[in-house]
């Protein structure tokens, strides 16, 4: 993409009413004046999805046009890219999306204890050299701020391209006796993955299933 679409996507992101772009400074120092306080953005008390590395924001629009009484929030750093989804939200009047300018580590600052009721990470960077593990986003440090912003029957959806990813993070479920609801290691030769999984597809998901990669997924709770 071109540095002039990029400002011209970021001009036009200002614009939309379904896009925060909060400063870092602003996070840090817990001014940030909706953490606590979502019902306020949505104007109800649906339940709040949060979609992690949300990209274009298919999965965040998706899964918002599926369940038109939740709200879902895509998170992301890269304004350019969910620009797609915040576009399409505000084209099609979808009332329950929102999108999120920052970075993912800050996560519990954004939102006060069990104010998020389900997590989805779709497509992460699987992060395979050990130096950069801590940018892994099911390791130990994420799930714990997922602890924290979840209800306490709350849910995280992983779905993957990544073997190394799905086996990774089914290890270190399994060895911290957290509760795995579900895991599939090939959502769309395998029966029984749930409708979400695999009526939503990502710009991404399509490549890889054009290169014949199969798809994993794993529901579990952090709780």
């Amino acid at each position: 993409m071109g540095s002039k679409n990029k400002l011209k996507r970021f001009k036009e992101n200002e614009t939309f009413d379904n896009v925060i772009q909060p400063t870092r400074e602003e996070i840090v120092d817990e001014t940030f004046a909706l953490k606590g306080k979502w019902n306020t953005f949505f104007k109800n008390d649906n339940p709040i999805i949060l979609e992690l590395g949300c990209g274009k924001g298919e999965y965040t629009v998706g899964l918002a046009k599926q369940s038109p009484n939740k709200n879902f929030i895509g998170v992301d750093i890269k304004g350019a890219r969910f620009w797609r989804g915040a576009k399409t939200a505000t084209e099609e009047n979808m009332d329950n999306v929102g999108f999120i300018r920052t970075q993912i580590e800050l996560i519990d600052q954004l939102f006060a204890e069990g104010e998020v009721s389900e997590i989805w990470i779709t497509f992460p960077d699987p992060q395979i050299k050990y130096k950069r593990t801590k940018h892994r986003l099911t390791n130990e440090a994420f799930l714990a701020k997922y602890r924290q912003i979840l209800k306490a029957d709350g849910v995280v959806n992983l779905k993957t391209d990544s073997e190394f990813m799905h086996g990774y993070t089914l290890g270190l479920l399994h060895g911290k006796g957290l509760e795995v609801l579900y895991a599939n290691h090939d959502v769309y030769k395998n029966e029984g993955s749930p409708k979400e999984v695999l009526e939503i597809q990502t710009f991404y998901e399509n490549q890889y299933l054009e290169k014949g990669k199969p798809i994993t997924y794993i529901k579990f709770r952090v709780n």
